[in-house]
Formats: C-alpha cells, sequence, structure tokens
C-alpha cells in the first residue's frame, strides 16, 4: 500500500537530543506524512546544530537528514510562524506539564510521551491497537477549533496492553505481572553504573502505580492488578512476565489462536507492524536482545512461554520501551490522527 502523501505535515520534535528523542528522530527521519522542520532542546544548545550536540545512543545509525538542523529553545510564536502543526514531546514530565497545555491552546495538535498530562480525564491514552475509539477524546478537548493532547503509555503499561487486547473477549478477572526493565527507560544519562551493573534494583518510583492506572483506563476494564517492576542491566527491551485469570478460562491454544489472527483496525498506519502481537514458540524467546526486530523494527509485541495453570494463563511478553512504548507510539498515534480526522 502507498503510504505518500502529496504535501508533508509540518512537525516538531521537543527534546530532540534526550533518549526518546532521539528515537524520533530515526523514526521521523523518511516519514512518508511527517516532515521534521523544528526541534529543541535546552536554551544552552539554541543555535547550535543537532549533529554537534547529540550523544547518540540508539542503537540504529543516526538520521544524517538531521545532523545539520538547527536546536531552538521552546518558542510557540517561532513554531507558529514555521507552519507546525503536529508536535512530539519527548520533554521531561515537569516541563510537559507546564508546555503542553499552552501549546494545546494555542493549536497544536500535540503528541506526548510524558506522563504530564496522562490521567486527565478528557486526554487519551492512545494505542491503536488496544482502543482507537478513544482518539474521539480529541473532541472533548475542543478539537477542531482548539489543539489538543493525546498521549501514550507508560513503556511497561503499552506491552501488555498491546497483548491483552484481543483477549478482553475472554473476560480479564485479574492480573499479575513482574516486569524487568531496561536501563534506557531511565533515560540518558540515567542510572549510575554504580548502581546497576552486576545488579536488579526491585523498585521503579510510581511506575506500578502507572501501570495499574493506565491498563485499566486504555482498556476500560476493571481487574484486579498486581505488579512488581524491576530494573535490570540490560540495554533496550522490557521483559514482562504476565499470569491473567479469565472469566470464560480460554485454553492457551485459544489465546494463540486469537493473537494470530489480531491486526490492527486500520492497517493503513505507516508505523504499525501487520501483526501486532506475534507468539515465538522457542522455549528461551522473547529477549531483550531482539528489541528491535520486526516490521517496523521495535513495533512488535513479542510473546512467549505460554502455560496454564490452575485456571490461568500464564506468559511472557517483550516490548520495545523506546520504541513502541514510547517514541514510535506516539508517531503512530499521530498517523491515527491524520487517517480519521486530518485527511477526512
Amino acid at each position: 500500500m502507498d503510504f505518500t502523501r502529496e504535501k508533508k505535515i509540518k512537525t516538531a520534535v521537543l527534546g530532540a537530543t534526550g533518549a526518546v528523542g532521539q528515537v524520533f528522530m530515526w523514526m521521523l527521519q523518511d516519514h512518508p506524512w511527517f516532515e521534521t522542520c523544528h526541534i529543541t532542546a535546552s536554551s544552552s544548545r539554541k543555535g547550535n546544530l543537532y549533529g554537534d550536540e547529540v550523544h547518540w545512543v540508539v542503537p540504529q545509525e543516526i538520521p544524517h537528514s538531521m545532523m545539520n538542523l538547527e536546536l531552538n529553545e521552546l518558542d510557540i510564536d517561532l513554531m507558529k510562524k514555521e507552519g507546525i502543526e503536529i508536535v512530539f514531546s519527548a520533554m521531561p514530565a515537569d516541563l510537559a506539564s507546564e508546555w503542553e497545555p499552552k501549546l494545546r491552546d494555542a493549536g497544536f495538535f500535540v503528541f506526548s510521551n510524558a506522563s504530564a498530562m496522562r490521567y486527565q480525564e478528557d486526554v487519551p491514552i492512545l494505542i491503536p491497537e488496544a482502543n482507537l475509539s478513544q482518539l474521539s477524546w480529541i473532541e472533548r478537548q475542543g478539537y477542531p477549533s482548539n489543539g489538543f493532547v493525546v498521549t501514550n503509555a507508560n513503556c511497561s503499561t503499552t506491552g501488555l496492553a498491546v497483548a491483552l487486547a484481543p483477549l478482553r473477549k475472554f473476560g480479564i478477572k485479574e492480573v499479575t505481572v513482574s516486569t524487568y526493565q531496561s536501563v534506557s527507560g531511565a533515560g540518558y544519562p540515567g542510572l549510575s553504573a554504580f548502581d546497576i551493573t552486576d545488579n536488579v534494583i526491585p523498585f521503579i518510583g510510581g511506575e506500578e502505580e502507572k501501570m495499574v492506572k493506565e491498563l485499566k483506563k486504555i482498556l476500560e476494564i476493571d481487574p484486579r492488578i498486581f505488579p512488581f517492576c524491576v530494573r535490570v542491566p540490560v540495554m533496550f527491551g522490557h521483559i514482562e512476565s504476565v499470569w491473567v485469570e479469565f472469566e470464560t478460562n480460554p485454553s492457551p491454544k485459544d489465546v494463540l489462536h486469537t493473537w494470530e489472527d489480531f491486526i490492527l483496525v486500520d492497517p493503513a498506519l505507516p508505523s504499525s507492524p501487520k501483526h501486532p502481537v506475534t507468539y515465538l514458540p522457542q522455549e528461551n524467546f522473547p529477549q531483550s536482545k531482539h528489541a528491535f526486530y520486526g516490521n517496523p523494527k521495535g513495533m512488535v509485541v513479542y510473546t512467549g512461554r505460554i502455560k496454564e495453570e490452575r485456571n490461568r494463563i500464564g506468559f511472557m511478553l517483550m516490548v520495545n520501551n523506546v520504541v513502541k512504548g514510547a517514541a514510535g507510539g506516539s508517531i503512530q498515534n499521530a498517523e491515527a490522527f491524520v487517517r480519521r480526522y486530518y485527511d477526512a
């Protein structure tokens, strides 16, 4: 299918030099719908070139087409003057809470990776595979007369929500999940090597609470959820062990067939995989080292090791925390908006 548009939509990336900002830049470099025209970083970097300022940590080639883009500080008037319409936010939560409402009120379409506005009633935590209908919440924020904010989920929530979304038909009563989260989830520069080398840290502040709140909001269900979140010394890719109690007691074969049949409601999104959930039958899969597998890279949620114990289904999953769980999720959300509203 041809995903190109006659005229690309002008976009901005806020916080372009950080780890998630880098993934935005990598994924947007040849995007068929979006043109990255404006990027921001701290005021001390204003006027410098992206290639001179970024400390590249993504295990993909740096986008050479972006190297000579000039860094700006956040300036709403300048963005309006340049014709920016879509804004991708990789700002820290404290800055996002200040600026994202201002950007919305100024008429921008904001797709945010930050947690600052996730729990506001009219702001969707959007995952197209799981809750595409909630995109309509932008109308509650005043669209099309006003701008809006759409957030993506926390990275650990994202993988779990994608895997569970097609299983809602079985009735989800209880979820027990333990996450093994990579250090890139802490951002750059992140944790000290003294803290994480040869170690695991069995606490990530606020992470368990986010998983409970976000999963219920995204899937519009109210199961009992019991999470533990652990930081482990790998660079990319979150692993999760999951046990689910269902109302109808599906078999492992029922779950596998459901995942196999699961396709995106609107497959014409450039950043969406054909099959959002891919089960790997080998007993030692999935692994974090495969975080950038799939097509598009990093956008597939991999599952494995399915089993049944005492009327519960257990499985492992792996999600790329900086792609599907962060920047890629926001880009996919913007694509869903363009398909449903912008080109309508």
